[in-house]
């Protein structure tokens, strides 16, 4: 049974950040609020938590698309290769923001996954929570968003109901207050132009 883990958005409580960080290195599966929608991630090093995600998600680990959690684009050179000057810049303005941006990825990805893929999504969002709880923990954590099987409501926004759906599922539900129902603008960085795969929350043109 999850735990259901009230956590403050604004301040979140280093203890409680703590305790995520225990659970994720242990191989749990958490759910945390992002500045856009629920999403569901585990700790990027541990194979077997992986696997669970994977596993939860419905898809084999070579199918799916990998996004990363991260602080900030201070490590960003470890999972991507070498960014050109124009991404980067725009980079800088837009995160923390709802964009992911897809990246090719560096040769250290496939060796920490087991899996090849030749990109990877990062994504910094404007959020206390996610983003204490990757710099606790010192390296990024895989993320995927929190779909609904409803067709008309994507995506639940009140993390008492996330629990409900998930509490067999995962090892903790963090509580940071109503999500959003839409989820992040993501972006192929990986050609000469941006070009939007998915409208989200976040308008690029506002940083070009």
């Amino acid at each position: 049974m999850a735990i259901f883990l009230d956590i403050n958005p604004e301040n979140p409580q280093e203890r409680k950040i703590q305790e995520v960080v225990e659970c994720l290195a242990d191989g749990g599966l958490i759910i945390y609020p992002t500045d856009t929608v629920y999403g569901l991630g585990c700790d990027l090093y541990n194979p077997k938590a992986v696997q669970r995600l994977c596993q939860l998600k419905g898809v084999k680990g070579n199918k799916m698309n990998l996004s990363f959690v991260c602080y900030d684009l201070s490590d960003i050179s470890l999972y991507a290769k070498q960014l050109d000057n124009r991404v980067f810049k725009v980079m800088k303005k837009a995160l923390p923001g709802p964009f992911t941006f897809i990246l090719e990825s560096s040769s250290k990805v496939p060796k920490i996954l087991n899996v090849k893929k030749k990109q990877v999504g990062i994504r910094v969002p404007n959020h206390n929570i996610p983003r204490e709880i990757v710099k606790m923990l010192g390296n990024p954590i895989i993320t995927s968003s929190i779909k609904d099987d409803d067709d008309v409501i994507e995506y639940t926004t009140d993390p008492s109901l996330i629990y409900d759906n998930f509490e067999k599922l995962v090892d903790i539900v963090i509580d940071g207050g109503f999500g959003g129902n839409k989820p992040s603008t993501v972006l192929d960085a990986t050609t000469p132009h941006l070009e939007v795969i998915r409208q989200g929350v976040g308008n690029i043109e506002d940083y070009l």
